[in-house]
């Protein structure tokens, strides 16, 4: 890949830079409202009318957000993910689905394969919905009943999803086996489909519930949910988890960062360079905020990321629709960075 030159910030206030604003409100609109259509139908599954034609209609709608601004797509998922309890089962159930929609894409999955993973990501918890939003609100942890639900509800959730007119035998046994806890014999592509996509699956699970905050515990950095699905420790989830982290960046959009200079940024987009998105510095090395976003462009030496934050550490009200806007106005200036934009769902 040619070297892409760093993109150099202009000084002239945001609002009189940016075009075609309407297209950025919509998408965070559009990205809220698919949560909350598929929380709906995760709370009452039942009264649901043709359920798998409305799933497939979720994951449509998913891959067009993802297709119209990949890297905005990513931003809004952590930033949900890292921020918010409320509905919990239903952010997280999206956080999956947006992940296997790019692993599919890292793997070349055929389409069937990548339908099943994706349906399977929006329904693996349909079993145990209310639970799983309890969970994320209690402080205690689970009592033995609550986990006997836990263990038992990828297998409640395949029946559900039978009696519901779920027809397809791969998206049926991927949720049924996506809390798959034994080693890999061969590699992923040699793997049966089924064991193959629960262990993808598995691993966007345990990538997306560290990142997550609960009430017994607070959402862990980025770099730590990496060393979960790729570590020394990892080996269930080691391959899927290295594709992911080539995916979606060691820094993806959406997460906060430390400097080096001891200030506190926002990643808005990933770059070529790995190692060095393009960030939106929010507080000064005193943690005081400044008076709107700076861009920033690493260098890799002097101006560089130190580590990740857990989204609890910085508790700043941020303006998400700004600073979307302003990634996006960054992607317009960079050939490299464009390419990311453009290409379906990553780089």
């Amino acid at each position: 890949m040619p070297t892409v030159p760093p993109f150099v910030p202009s000084p002239l206030p945001l609002s009189s830079r940016v075009e075609d604003e309407a297209p950025y409100q919509d998408l965070l609109g559009l990205w809220s409202d698919l949560e909350a259509s598929l929380g709906l139908l995760l709370a009452r599954p039942a009264l649901i009318q043709q359920l798998p034609h409305k799933i497939a209609q979720l994951d449509t709608w998913l891959q067009e957000l993802i297709a119209h601004d990949s890297d905005s797509a990513l931003y809004l998922m952590f930033q949900l993910a890292g921020s918010s309890t409320v509905g919990y089962s239903a952010s997280h159930a999206l956080v999956c689905a947006t992940l296997g929609h790019i692993l599919a894409y890292e793997f070349q999955l055929p389409p069937h394969e990548r339908n099943a993973l994706v349906q399977a990501a929006f329904t693996m918890n349909v079993g145990m919905t209310a639970l799983q939003d309890q969970l994320a609100l209690q402080r205690e942890r689970p009592s033995v009943a609550q986990q006997e639900s836990i263990r038992l509800h990828p297998s409640e959730g395949r029946r559900l999803l039978e009696e519901l007119g779920v027809a397809d035998p791969l998206w049926l046994d991927v949720v049924g086996l996506h809390h798959i806890n034994t080693s890999a014999r061969e590699p992923l592509e040699q793997q049966p489909p089924a064991e193959r996509l629960a262990r993808i699956l598995a691993t966007c699970d345990r990538y997306a519930a560290m990142i997550s905050p609960r009430r017994n515990r607070a959402g862990r950095s980025v770099a730590e949910s990496v060393q979960a699905v790729t570590g020394p420790q990892s080996k269930l989830y080691e391959q899927a988890g290295e594709a992911l982290i080539r995916s979606v960046g060691l820094f993806p959009p959406g997460v906060y960062v430390a400097l080096s200079t001891g200030e506190t940024a926002v990643v808005l987009r990933r770059t070529p360079q790995v190692g060095q998105p393009l960030v939106a510095k929010l507080l000064d090395a005193r943690k005081v905020a400044l008076r709107q976003p700076e861009l920033l462009a690493l260098d890799g030496q002097a101006l560089r990321i130190s580590h990740a934050l857990p989204s609890t550490e910085v508790t700043l009200q941020i303006d998400h629709r700004t600073l979307v806007r302003l990634g996006m106005y960054a992607a317009r200036f960079s050939d490299g960075m464009q390419q990311l934009v453009t290409m379906p769902g990553m780089r």
